[in-house]
């Protein structure tokens, strides 16, 4: 069917409830709406679903989701893993009870027992639930830091991590042979908690998470001396972050915290905040007010899933609150853990420290000074967590810390995906630690860029919506494969890694080599002089991304280069 003919089946088919069909009724007029919610299927990839709510087949919708879990259920039948159960956990987005609740009664009518949580709760903790209850699988219903029509379905496997291969491209064909709502299968929930099949947690999993917290401390003792004379100010932007980070940071000792009330409450709706992204400055808005007033140390904002961590931190000589990026915070962390475990012997043997190949180069030189590996895994954090599972299967290195760019980093294995309760807490203590001695983390980051280099990344995005947008994005990427470059901007390519053929080409000789990491669709660029640029399409969001990396001989040389670099790149790119 086209997709006139797949609109006109949802209005008339007996499946679908009265709400979906008045809502579909009220789009009748308008054909551009109703292509672009009925052209396609929601795309399942290789994490799961994300996208817009509301009625059609290119929704997020409880049909959308049913059919989504037919397929996962499927697979986890095929693997004998039903009796394992499925942990689910969802955040404060519209939707997102119903949706949790939908994809428990689709597994349970598949005769797989379900554990989910009673109320809204962080992606890592179910990250962290998954091998604690020894589940199968796990789902998180949950957008990130999409904006709030936005809403998603994240699975994860096992060993507490997004499902990587082969388990992401198996259940993603398991999806895609449920081409009709007649093969998808629910039940009644009372019936379902009859037979024992949907099963309720919540503060014994909580307990559990919160000790595993606190386990990652290294200086409690700095802390309780801190705990009067330090001050923070933090938000949940409307999220899952605000009961759990409050605990750990009450349950450490910080006693000087202040949550900013207009953002306290969930709220899928986001009345203070259109983006609920803690890398927009616009996020921080109402907690850098409250900041000022309170004299705060550190300023904080997590994610409405609370995996991301945003952060503000006051220039004693400015007086004024200066932004980090996801780099300079976990760069902070990553050499706190180095350091102070090396300094207090515990450090464990063979350490590594794990980054996706778009994170700032500053790891490699930290992870030479400290004699840690380095690992380098394509952007997502599943490929982190992937990498924590692989060290313990062949018993090779220890896992210390892993970070990526896009303000997401773990500290410790307790969990397999990126963690905002455990980076907060981290970095109040690194925060602490630094003012014993006085200096701010600002003094902290500038030491760091004087010992490593002055290393400063940047992040661009083209967004091109609908079913040409897709198709564009496509093409984008398929010249640049034909249309290698000599130079970007004023820099030489070195070479041109290209993930989605495994080859790594070298520009002077045109000599190729694997890449060594899975098959993407990633374009990566060496450059001269330190710097380098990459372009990919954005697995969640309707973008093409670029992110770029560069060294300079001072924090001022380092931003010229950066604005150089990026014009350059994105004239490459130039659609017009």
């Amino acid at each position: 069917m086209n997709y006139k003919d797949t609109y006109w089946d949802w209005l008339q088919n007996p499946y679908f409830d009265a709400a979906t069909k008045e809502e579909l009724r009220a789009i009748a007029d308008d054909e551009k709406e109703i292509e672009d919610r009925f052209y396609r299927q929601l795309e399942f990839g290789t994490g799961g679903l994300r996208g817009v709510i509301g009625a059609g087949t290119n929704r997020m919708n409880i049909y959308t989701v049913r059919q989504a879990t037919q397929g996962l259920a499927n697979y986890i039948l095929a693997q004998k893993g039903q009796d394992k159960g499925v942990a689910i956990a969802y955040d404060s987005r519209i939707m997102s009870p119903e949706f949790a609740k939908e994809a428990a009664l689709c597994l349970n009518a598949n005769g797989i027992k379900t554990y989910r949580f009673t109320s809204l709760r962080p992606t890592p903790e179910l990250s962290f639930a998954v091998r604690n209850l020894g589940c199968i699988a796990g789902i998180v219903i949950t957008a990130s830091h999409n904006p709030r029509e936005y809403n998603g379905y994240k699975v994860y496997w096992e060993d507490g991590a997004q499902i990587t291969p082969p388990h992401d491209k198996n259940i993603l064909a398991e999806v895609a042979k449920v081409t009709s709502f007649d093969l998808v299968k629910t039940m009644d929930e009372v019936k379902a908690r009859e037979a024992g099949l949907y099963q309720e947690i919540d503060q014994e999993i909580d307990d559990a998470y919160m000790a595993e917290l606190k386990k990652q401390s290294i200086h409690p003792e700095v802390i309780s001396e801190m705990a009067k004379d330090f001050t923070i100010v933090y938000t949940p932007l409307h999220g899952t972050g605000n009961i759990p980070v409050r605990r750990v940071l009450k349950e450490l000792g910080f006693e000087k915290v202040y949550v900013v009330p207009e953002q306290e409450k969930s709220d899928g709706n986001f009345p203070t905040v259109a983006y609920p992204n803690p890398e927009s400055p616009k996020a921080f808005e109402l907690a850098l007010a409250l900041a000022k007033k309170v004299d705060a140390d550190i300023v904080l904002a997590t994610d409405p899933d609370a995996d991301r961590l945003g952060v503000y931190c006051k220039d004693t000589k400015s007086g004024q609150y200066v932004s980090f990026t996801g780099n300079m915070s976990g760069m902070l962390i990553a050499e706190y853990i180095l350091k102070e475990r090396t300094a207090t012997g515990t450090m464990p043997q063979d350490p590594a420290l794990v980054e996706t190949i778009v994170t700032t180069d500053m790891a490699k030189v930290i992870a030479e000074a400290y004699g840690v590996k380095l690992i380098e895994v394509l952007t997502g954090f599943k490929y982190i967590g992937e990498q924590i599972r692989l060290f313990e299967e062949n018993h090779t290195y220890h896992y210390v810390f892993g970070l990526e760019e896009s303000y997401g980093c773990l500290a410790g294995t307790y969990a397999r995906d990126k963690d905002a309760c455990v980076a907060v807490m981290m970095l109040c203590e690194v925060a602490s630690w630094y003012k014993k001695q006085g200096k701010t983390l600002w003094d902290a980051m500038l030491d760091m860029y004087e010992t490593y280099g002055y290393f400063k990344e940047g992040l661009e995005t083209i967004t091109l919506k609908g079913m040409d947008g897709a198709e564009q994005i496509q093409q984008m990427m398929a010249d640049a494969r034909e249309n290698l470059p000599q130079a970007i901007g004023d820099y030489k390519v070195l070479a041109v890694r290209d993930y989605k053929t495994d080859l790594r080409i070298d520009m002077a000789d045109g000599s190729k080599s694997p890449t060594g990491l899975p098959t993407s669709n990633v374009l990566y660029y060496e450059l001269e002089d330190h710097a380098w640029c990459c372009v990919r399409p954005s697995g969640t969001e309707p973008k093409i991304k670029f992110y770029f990396g560069v060294k300079g001989a001072s924090l001022a040389d380092a931003e010229d280069k950066l604005e150089d670099l990026t014009k350059g790149m994105m004239a490459l790119f130039d659609r017009k």
